[in-house]
Order: C-alpha cells, then structure tokens, then sequence
C-alpha cells in the first residue's frame, strides 16, 4: 500500500505521522460531513436573519452579508480540506482556526445588527461548545478568551443596543425560532460529542484486542504455534515458584524427536517444519488445559506438568509417545516415520530452573543413548 508522509505541527510541537492514502480520504470525508453541517447552520441562521429583515427588525443586507461570510469561511476550509492542507496539523480539523472565524462572524452580526445580537450570541455559545469536544484545555481557554474581548469591545466600548425584540407576536414567534433552532444546535453538538465517545470507546476496544493479538503472537513459536522459548522458560519459572511455595507435585520433560535432521535431509526443510507442526498439534491435542508446551528450540520442546508426580508424569509422556509413533507421517510425505524421545524430572524444593532442565536433559540422553523412541526418568 502506498504511504504519504504527513508533518504534523501543532504549537511548539513537531510529530511526524505515516499516513495510508486510505487514512487521508477517511480524514478528508469525516472534515467534509462537518463543514456541511456547519453551513446548513449558517443557512438556517441567514434565514431567520431574513425573517427579522421581513418584520422590519432589520435590513435584509444583513442576512445576505452573514451567508456570504460564513458560506466563504466554510468554503476556504473545505478548500484547505480536499487539498490535504490540515493534514500537516496534528489537530486535522483546524478547530482553532475555525472558532476564532466563526465568532468573529458573530461578533460581526452583533454590530451589524445589534437589534438581534443577542441571538448571534446564543450562537457564540453553539459554536464554542462545539470546538471544545476537540480542542484542548489551552486551546479552549486561548479561544474563550477571545470570544470574552470580542463580547467586551461589542458591549463596553461601544453604544450599541444589544437586543431581542420581543413587542409583537412575531417578534415573539421568531425569538421562538431562534431558542429552538440553537437548542436544536446544542443538542446536534451533544449528539457529536456522544458519537465522538462511542468512536473512542469503539477504539480502544479495538487496540486493546491488536494489544492482546499483538502479546499473544510475542508468546508463540511462529512455526509450531507452541510458547516460544523465552514464555515457556516463563512458565516454568511460575510453575517452579507455584511448586516450592505449594509443596504440590511438578514434573518437566525436554523431548527430542529423533533423527530430525535425517528428516530435513531426505525429505526437505519444508516437510520437517510440516513434520513439526504435526508433532504440536498432535501433543496439544492430548495434553489438558493446565499442561504447557513449548519450542524449546529446533526440535527439542519443553513439558511443563503442574501438579502431576514423576511417575504419573512419565505414563504421561510414554503415552504421548506411543500417539506420535502411531501418527500417519506418511501422510506428509511417503516413506517418513517419526519417533520421539524424552526426559523428566520433578520439581524440589530447591531447584532453580537450570537444575531441573539439566537433570531433565540428562535422562534425555540416557533414553537416546538407550535406543531413542523412549522415556527416561531422572
């Protein structure tokens, strides 16, 4: 898949983020939804803007000034947008900047229509209320701060009269529209922020199961499916402690299959990794829930039987023995047998795991010395 390198600057803060062209076009659309909701609410405020201008609140210039402002502003960022420009920014949506342009269309409204300009502040409350979901706390506060001197300039240092007229019933009827339709914005922003919430719950659910996938595959053997080395040493570091703390039974086994490497030679590397993973899959089918096993390396696996005595051990592993001898490896590849041998020991007091591994290694080579195909006990 092809890559775009993305910069991502945001303050003082310089990131550099690999994106999928898949990444970019999923971004660009998730913009594209906003930027429409945002001038469908730029349409509906320049038409109750209208209304005001047919009761004679105000002149109709300045509905059409108000769509004009906010359909250009929503069209630069749309702009910006399709060309990939936010994507340098670690904030993709540029919310700052969005903010500061549309309350100053608000602040705008207010002194070209101070009659109705308590209506463009309820919209000041909409809009800021909307680019706190993504902004963060100093964003939001260098954004409030912004919005307070633009208020403060508007009421302070001027003499307009800010207003709502409400002496007529339709002026009544249209404030009705106003409440509602802000409501109605409030309620789209609280609608946004609970799908923003479900999104990142949705995804961290998701990278909590990757996290998990991602441990689990560190565990395995890439070829056999079995513990790797370093989980299964792990293992038997937990199970030793479990045994020497509990006084319970614990028997390990190092198994070998034997002549492996007449098998990689006469038959090919490609039959023994087969030949491998049958073995594991044939022992983990007949072990119980509690057994572990893993590759020890090349074709030597490690046995790890919690709670299991050296001679319940050993009937254990002489029946594993007797399976893998009955196994069809000729179904693999004709003319191949395939035997193994193994040695065990049990867990003492004061063992540390080199001293179980090299007496369970010793009994291994005591049952090959012996003719392979066998079981040996320490």
């Amino acid at each position: 898949m092809q890559h775009r390198s993305v910069s991502i600057d945001n303050g003082n803060v310089g990131v550099n983020e690999r994106l999928t062209a898949k990444e970019l076009v999923l971004r660009a659309a998730r913009r594209r939804s906003t930027y429409i909701a945002q001038a469908i609410s730029y349409l509906i405020s320049a038409g109750i803007l209208a209304l005001y201008s047919y009761a004679g609140t105000i002149t109709i210039a300045v509905s059409i000034v108000y769509l004009i402002c906010g359909i250009t502003a929503t069209a630069i960022f749309l702009g910006l947008s399709e060309i990939n420009f936010n994507d340098r920014f670690k904030d993709h949506y540029l919310t700052v900047p969005q903010n500061i342009v549309g309350m100053t269309i608000q602040f705008g409204g207010i002194y070209l229509a101070p009659e109705v300009g308590f209506y463009f502040i309820f919209i000041l409350f909409i809009v800021l209320s909307f680019g706190a979901l993504r902004m963060s706390a100093r964003e939001t506060a260098f954004v409030w701060t912004y919005s307070t001197f633009g208020l403060t300039a508007l009421l302070l240092m001027t003499d307009k009269a800010i207003a709502m007229p409400i002496t007529t019933w339709s002026e009544r009827a249209l404030l009705l529209a106003c409440a509602v339709t802000a409501l109605g914005r409030c309620a789209s922003t609280g609608l946004y922020g609970s799908s923003m919430r479900e999104a990142l719950y949705k995804r961290g659910n998701e990278l909590k199961e990757a996290h998990a996938r991602i441990e689990e595959l560190a565990q395995l053997d890439e070829l056999t499916g079995l513990l790797n080395r370093r989980y299964i040493m792990k293992s038997l570091n937990a199970e030793m402690a479990r045994a020497q703390r509990t006084g319970v039974a614990c028997s390990v086994a190092i198994i070998d299959l034997d002549f492996f490497k007449r098998i990689n030679d006469q038959f090919g590397h490609p039959v023994g990794d087969e030949a491998l993973r049958t073995f594991a899959v044939t022992l983990l089918a007949n072990l119980r829930i509690i057994d572990k096993l893993g590759r020890y390396g090349g074709e030597e696996f490690l046995l790890i039987l919690p709670d299991t005595a050296k001679d319940q051990a050993a009937r254990t592993l002489d029946r594993l023995r007797a399976i893998v001898s009955e196994v069809d490896w000729t179904a693999i590849s004709a003319g191949m047998n395939l035997t193994m041998s193994a040695g065990i020991c049990s867990v003492r007091q004061e063992d540390s795991a080199d001293d179980i591994l090299s007496r369970a290694d010793a009994a291994l080579y005591r049952a090959k010395d012996a003719g392979r195909n066998r079981v040996v006990a320490a």
